[in-house]
């Protein structure tokens, strides 16, 4: 019999995104940055490709290959999908022996249902965590992204991933309320197909309309604005074909679902408590999440809602990031649990 304390126990956190997964170790940073796609070998039901190998098998499988996301819009799709994905991570980087006895905090969208809670955390224990933590992705991101929670004034936090945007009023350590909606990066690359399909008789993939985003995407005016060319497969012929597209069409397009966003975020303000709602006047909007990289998105939504906004730090990193800074508050609690008895490892 072996016993220990809690604080010489692995830390191990994970950002569950719709777009990317994370994973940070205590001591070693981030190992881990890949999108959230598998690629199974539909006969043999074993993984060949995961991560950045799999993204590139989008849209250029074959009939023995399946390409799955094993989450979709911050829902977890496929629960065995995401058990087989962490395991196949974590063998990958050689961290079997490391998850033994580790403590775990899971990091995932706000739209997770509890019964997916108690399903991710009977993953984390199926490959070694003692003790699983799951809070949502948005209070981690405030916290990567620069924003002192524990204070106790009010920040608002708009954070805008690949499958949903989680808008928080957040004071005090913790979410004082909380809104999402399905509009997110995944949701503007769509857009972005529909607007080449009707305008243009187009017909393009989802990594095409998430370049369309990346490169010219922008929701203001920005110096040294350019044309961009765009192939796909034209809806009436069915022959490969190319278009120009500018930067204001593009524009005009985001402009659509980024509106639902912004009422979004007014009914988050309209139900924030008098003296929160003052803070956040003053304190502002902090954006996080890739969404934050769109050109400009800072100045539309101040210029909107007449609030000052700011881009987070890192937003891309800003919920693993947030993970980082939480490591020592789990230790607290970890302590605050243990605290009449001491753990004990078999």
């Amino acid at each position: 019999m072996v016993k220990s304390t809690a604080r010489k126990q692995n830390f191990v956190s994970i950002d569950l995104g719709t777009s990317n997964t994370l994973v940070y170790i205590s001591g070693q940073g981030v190992v881990y940055n890949e999108p959230s796609i598998i690629a199974y070998k539909i006969k043999e039901n074993r993984i060949i490709a995961i991560g950045k190998e799999a993204y590139k098998m989008i849209g250029k499988g074959n009939k023995n290959i399946r390409v799955i996301k094993p989450m979709v819009d911050g829902v977890i799709t496929d629960i065995r999908a995401t058990e087989a994905q962490l395991k196949y991570i974590f063998k990958r980087l050689r961290l079997e022996n490391f998850l033994k006895n580790s403590i775990m905090l899971l990091a995932c969208p706000s739209v997770v249902t509890e019964l997916e809670k108690q399903a991710l955390i009977r993953i984390a224990k199926s490959v070694g965590a003692i003790e699983v933590f799951v809070e949502e992705e948005v209070k981690m991101a405030a916290l990567g992204g620069g924003v002192n929670i524990y204070a106790p004034t009010g920040n608002l936090i708009i954070d805008m991933g690949g499958g949903t945007t989680d808008i928080a009023a957040i004071a005090s350590g913790d979410i004082v309320l909380s809104k999402s909606i399905r509009v997110a990066g995944n949701y503007l690359n769509d857009e972005c197909l529909k607007f080449l399909r009707s305008q243009y008789g187009l017909e393009i993939g989802s990594k095409t309309a998430e370049s369309i985003k990346m490169n010219i995407g922008s929701l203001a005016k920005y110096v040294d604005e350019r044309r961009m060319k765009v192939y796909g497969r034209d809806i009436v012929s069915g022959l490969p074909r190319e278009v120009e597209i500018t930067p204001e069409e593009v524009r005009e397009v985001l402009k659509v679902p980024v509106s639902r966003i912004i009422d979004l975020t007014v009914q988050v303000l309209e139900e924030t408590p008098p003296e929160l709602a003052g803070d956040i006047f003053r304190n502002g909007i902090t954006i996080c999440g890739g969404g934050a990289l769109i050109r400009g998105i800072d100045k539309y939504f101040a210029d909107t809602l007449q609030l000052p906004a700011k881009i987070g730090e890192q937003p891309l990193l800003a919920v693993i990031n947030g993970t980082k800074k939480y490591e020592s508050e789990i230790w607290i609690k970890l302590k605050e649990l243990h605290q009449h008895k001491p753990v004990t490892f078999f």
